[in-house]
Formats: C-alpha cells, structure tokens, sequence
C-alpha cells in the first residue's frame, strides 16, 4: 500500500502500459481517475478497479480543463499525474510523413504534458507536494530510423521532465519520466510496421534481456517514483527496456 491514500490522475489508462499502471497505483492503495479518449476502455478499467473514468482527448485545452475541474471537485486535490498519452506515426522517411501526423504526434505526446501542468501544477504548488511522471521512451534517448517525428516528440518529453523538475523542487513537486522500450500494447505493430514474427525476432534482437517490456514492468517503476520512497528522486528518465539503451 505505498500509495495509500494518494490521489492519482493516469491518461491513456485505458490500455497498454497506462491501464498497467492505473491497477497497480489501485491495489497500493491509490484513488486513480482513468483517462482516456476511447469511453468504453476508460470505464471498463475504472470499473475495474474502483476507479473514476474521465473520457478526454488530452490534446485539447478547454477538454483537459473540464477533466481536471471534474477531478478536482471529485477527489479535492491530485498528488500524482501520470502522462501516459502517446502515439506515434508509421515507419516512414522523415519527409514523407504528413503534416497532419506531425502536428498530432506533437499535440498527443507534448502539448498534453504541458496541458495537464497547466490544469493540476498550481494545486500540486499550493499542497507543497506533488509527483509528475512523464512516459517517455528509448526513442527519445536511442532513435530508431525511420520514426523520427516520434522519436522528437519524445525526446521533447525527456528535456521537458528535466525542466519541470529544476522549476518545481522548490515547490515541493518531483518530476520524473520513464524510457519504456517497445511493449505488448496497441502502438507496438505502429512502430514496427507490420507484426510477424521475422519483424519481431529482428526488434527483440536489439533488446540485451530479449523481450518487450511489460505494463507490468512499467506499473512497478512507476509505482517506485510516484511513491515517498522517491522523495530525493527528481527529474531521472528511468530506462525500463531491458538494456536497449547500453
């Protein structure tokens, strides 16, 4: 229960890696509001596990707002904000990625963090205490061809937890992110274009303990960081991928 009594707010909690974490912040005891753009998924997980589902695209401002409106009047604070939310373009030469994947890739993976700082830091602030942790990835550390846009927008991520952390400690608040490697979730056929199991073998090749990392892998770094545990641990990006990065 290190998390008991903790108020958790996950986005992108109905699936993969988010609905990994939303469970396990559960049963250490958290109250975690589940969101996420597809309704059905958010309320079958918060239904799941005694949890608040809030259907928001995380992407658009006056949604975020109400999401976070609806949370705060809920639950009378947050301590804990996962960003989850993420997505990723198709394997593609850099320029022939369109314009409308860019600006979607960009709006999901970082207009979101800075929308839900906007939306739960100034109540982290006023409670003295507070923990972001950012989804990042090895692509933002370790850039895979032919996925550039994504691996930008996660890199972005990486240097934005570094600085939300610097600007955020003398208020109490710890910002850390997590570099998962690929995983058993929707994007992963995304990021290798097509899954069989020659593609599969040849990703696993690049992977030191030679599997994907795991929601439940990723719910148990979580669970560490966002906990008092963590208390001296600001603004790391936590490689979770299995020796990817060396």
């Amino acid at each position: 229960m290190r998390l008991k009594g903790k108020r958790a707010v996950v986005t992108g909690a109905g699936s993969g890696f988010g609905a990994g974490i939303a469970r396990r912040f559960a049963a250490e005891g958290a109250r975690v509001v589940v969101v996420d753009l597809n309704a059905d998924a958010a309320r079958a997980i918060a239904e799941e596990i005694g949890g608040i589902a809030q259907i928001t695209n995380v992407a658009d401002g006056a949604a975020v707002t109400a999401m976070a409106e609806a949370t705060l009047a809920a639950l009378g604070g947050v301590d804990i904000v996962v960003n989850n939310a993420g997505i990723t373009h198709l394997p593609a030469p850099m320029e022939e990625v369109s314009e409308e994947d860019f600006d979607r890739i960009f709006a999901v993976n970082c207009k979101s963090v800075y929308l839900m700082a906007r939306a739960f830091v100034p109540g982290m602030k006023a409670q003295g205490a507070g923990a972001i942790l950012n989804i990042a990835s090895t692509a933002g550390v370790s850039p895979r061809p032919r996925l550039n846009w994504y691996n930008a927008s996660k890199g972005w991520m990486i240097t934005a937890t570094r600085a939300m952390a610097v600007e955020l400690a003398p208020a109490g608040v710890r910002v850390n992110a997590l570099n998962p490697v690929a995983g058993e979730t929707p994007l992963l056929k995304s990021f290798m274009g097509e899954d069989t199991p020659e593609i599969r073998a040849k990703f696993l090749a690049t992977i030191p303990l030679g599997r994907f990392s795991t929601p439940e892998d990723m719910a148990a770094a979580s669970v560490f960081l966002c906990s008092d545990e963590a208390s001296m641990i600001t603004g790391v990006a936590m490689e979770v991928d299995g020796g990817r990065c060396i």
